[in-house]
């Protein structure tokens, strides 16, 4: 007879034979985290607080509209990468050695055609993007040059990701971690010289900050570059660029993996946009104080982030191996780690948030106000925990489907009508109009953990992953 939810979960983190151990999960996890808080907070926060010495709230209110679009296509990015992660990972877990270096191949070009597709979309589009949110036209003028220049950023962005997933699905956590520190020193030089004009570098102001993202992944998808192609200890898997171009069939199977990965990470992302749109009739200074709390619970939830990372290699690998009951285990593992990381860093945030907030609002505009509703939001994110670790072990085993209807239903079903119904009231105090809003955000979430875990405590997940490799089911 299976245990109860918390019996199970008990049960799980303290299996010390079943999974990885403690200490190499949290092998596995501090450069992810790194690596997560190079790529997505410490980096963005820094460039926010070079912008908000500008001292321009709509600059600032600006930026924050502008990276809630740039976080969906990132997500995009992410998406394909995981669903590479997952077939890499499966396939290195069964010893298929070729077959990771054929999966690579095909994620190279697709990666390449996508980001240039993107791109193109981003640069002729972008007053249409800001016009489609309903910011002032102040903000549209100062979006459209900086979008501009970030859409050739996103290209080098989508071939990064491609070569990152494939040392994540063999478990090099390492590389990306090294090559985005590298990256972040070039990007907070140049990204502090062109906003500002130092070292005889032009006073771009916040096209300087476009420009260093793209110098930025250069040099990062450069030296991705070199530790792949040029590692002799990747030779087992015959990595050869221009030989699998019309293997479509394999191309087909990469797509088959990866498009519901896209689709449920973008369905994320576009909540956040289509938050960032219920919140604009609010005015500039709630959008501002939107974009300065979203970027404050990035970084309490930078953990569960990287976790989700190191789960979704993880069970790829043991999935290859048929070792499902490491799966549940590290499952569990994985997410007791993740509540207590986030625990700490919300612990600190929590302490003063308004000196927090104060250091990217120096004109005192919205500071009160983010004050007052980010200890209210913060700590929902613990709901929206559980549901990341098991969306990336579902899509680890293959069941990324599963996945993607789930965050359709939720989203589209529940947090669009929710939030669009509370935007439409006659609320007259702005901090509470904008805490029901987000707070609904993080509520969905629950409906979500419920569908995950009750799909996991069955076992029929335990063949979907091969059944998409292989053409057939392994016993």
């Amino acid at each position: 007879m299976k245990r109860g939810v918390i019996g199970s979960y008990l049960s799980g983190i303290t299996d010390l034979a079943h999974g990885e151990s403690y200490s190499k999960i949290l092998k596995y996890f501090f450069p992810e985290y790194i690596t997560a808080l190079l790529l997505y907070s410490a980096l963005h926060l820094i460039d926010a607080y070079f912008v908000g010495n500008l001292k321009s709230t709509s600059t600032y209110a600006t930026i924050g509209v502008t990276n809630t679009l740039l976080h969906f296509i990132i997500k995009i990015a992410e998406g394909f990468s995981v669903g590479s992660i997952v077939l890499t990972g499966q396939y290195n877990g069964a010893k298929d050695y070729k077959s990771v270096g054929h999966t690579f191949a095909n994620t190279f070009w697709v990666t390449c055609m996508l980001g240039t597709t993107i791109a193109l979309t981003l640069y002729t589009g972008a007053y249409w993007i800001y016009y489609l949110y309903g910011v002032s036209d102040k903000m549209i003028n100062i979006g459209i040059p900086f979008l501009r220049l970030r859409a050739l950023g996103i290209f080098f962005t989508f071939i990064y990701f491609g070569f990152i997933a494939f040392l994540r699905g063999i478990k090099n956590t390492k590389i990306p971690m090294y090559t985005s520190v590298v990256g972040a020193i070039v990007f907070l030089f140049f990204d502090y010289v062109l906003i500002f004009g130092k070292f005889g570098f032009p006073k771009l102001n916040l096209q300087g900050s476009a420009l260093a993202t793209i110098i930025q992944y250069m040099v990062m998808l450069s030296l991705a570059v070199y530790a792949v192609l040029f590692n002799p200890d990747y030779k087992k898997y015959s990595i050869n660029l221009f030989s699998t171009v019309s293997n479509w069939p394999s191309i087909k199977r990469l797509f088959s993996i990866s498009w519901p990965v896209i689709m449920d990470k973008s369905i994320m992302a576009i909540a956040y946009i289509w938050m960032g749109a219920m919140i604009a009739p609010m005015g500039t200074r709630v959008i501002a104080c939107f974009t300065v709390i979203k970027d404050l619970e990035r970084i309490a939830f930078l953990p569960a982030i990287a976790f989700a990372q190191v789960i979704t290699l993880l069970v790829s690998n043991d999935f290859g191996a048929l070792n499902f009951e490491g799966i549940k285990t590290n499952i569990k593992k994985v997410v007791f780690l993740a509540s207590i990381f986030v625990f700490i860093t919300l612990f600190i945030l929590l302490l003063s948030p308004k000196y927090f907030i104060s250091f990217f609002d120096h004109k005192g505009s919205f500071t009160d106000l983010a004050a007052r509703v980010f200890p209210i939001i913060s700590p929902l994110v613990f709901l929206d925990i559980v549901q990341l670790i098991l969306s990336g072990a579902m899509r680890a085993i293959g069941d990324v489907k599963v996945v993607m209807w789930t965050r359709f239903v939720v989203i589209f079903g529940l947090f669009f009508p929710i939030s669009y119904y509370i935007s439409n009231l006659t609320i007259n105090d702005h901090g509470m109009k904008f805490t029901l809003i987000y707070g609904i955000f993080y509520i969905c979430s629950i409906f979500m953990n419920f569908i995950y875990i009750n799909k996991l405590r069955s076992d029929n997940w335990k063949t979907p992953g091969f059944k998409g490799l292989y053409g057939k089911n392994h016993s």
